[in-house]
């Protein structure tokens, strides 16, 4: 198994570095190699790409606002020589901030943080085929909670809340707090199951009992405000 990876990035010394380095960590292919954020729209079009080691200040189009344009995110690892960009570059679930110039064995964390993303993605997205409505109590998540990786049911999870750089997530009246950004939850949790109400709520759709107003309650009597934003959405998925 190998992640397939892309480098965009407008300075040719960037790319050596990261294919000197991807030489000697086999679960690493890199696919294609683009100098601009705007070459790599076509790119991404016709090939199917796991990560991608994406620079920010680029000619055209920075690296930020490319990957914000994008409707499937794979997953990135930024690579700049700027640190002011990193809780941005975090806010949009990236999986590392790489900053310029980066050793080795910074490198090989960062990818191996990657891989095990792209691992828990895979193991958790992937609904049951024969329970097409319903999650299986087999599909867990890891959370990594006090110094500890924690298994937990995703039929277990009531909601998520953002908490500044942390997220709570709640099972019932109990919850578990984790360094995490509530996109990348977004990102890894079954869209089918988990719908984002609010800029800091995600919830499990099997527990909502009842919509009034601005607040969605749920079967354990929580209440969680709806977004202004995420009214539509809320409407397609729920009523």
């Amino acid at each position: 198994m190998s992640l397939r990876c892309l480098i965009i990035d407008d300075e040719p010394l960037a790319h050596e570095v990261i294919l000197e380095y991807s030489k000697d960590i086999p679960f690493l292919e890199i696919c294609g190699q683009c100098y601009r954020a705007t070459e790599a729209f076509e790119f991404l079009s016709n090939t199917e790409i796991d990560l991608i080691f994406l620079d920010i200040r680029m000619p055209k189009l920075n690296g930020l606002d490319f990957l914000r344009t994008l409707q499937r995110k794979p997953l990135v690892i930024i690579t700049s020589a700027y640190e002011e960009y990193a809780l941005e570059s975090f806010d949009l679930a990236v999986c590392d901030y790489l900053l310029k110039p980066f050793r080795f064995d910074r490198f090989l964390k960062a990818v191996n943080r990657a891989l095990e993303s792209y691992n828990l993605k895979n193991q958790s997205v992937k609904p049951s085929s024969s329970l097409p409505s319903l999650i299986s109590d087999d599909e867990q998540i890891s959370i990594k909670s006090d110094k500890k990786h924690v298994l937990i049911k995703l039929s277990d999870i009531y909601y998520l809340e953002s908490l500044g750089n942390y997220v709570k997530v709640w099972t019932d009246l109990n919850f578990l707090l984790t360094p995490r950004t509530l996109s990348s939850f977004e990102e890894q949790l079954p869209s089918e199951f988990f719908i984002r109400i609010h800029k800091s709520f995600i919830l499990n759709k099997k527990f909502v009992h009842y919509m009034e107003g601005n607040t969605i309650y749920l079967k354990n009597n929580q209440q969680i405000p709806i977004g202004k934003n995420y009214k539509p959405i809320i409407k397609q998925s729920l009523i």
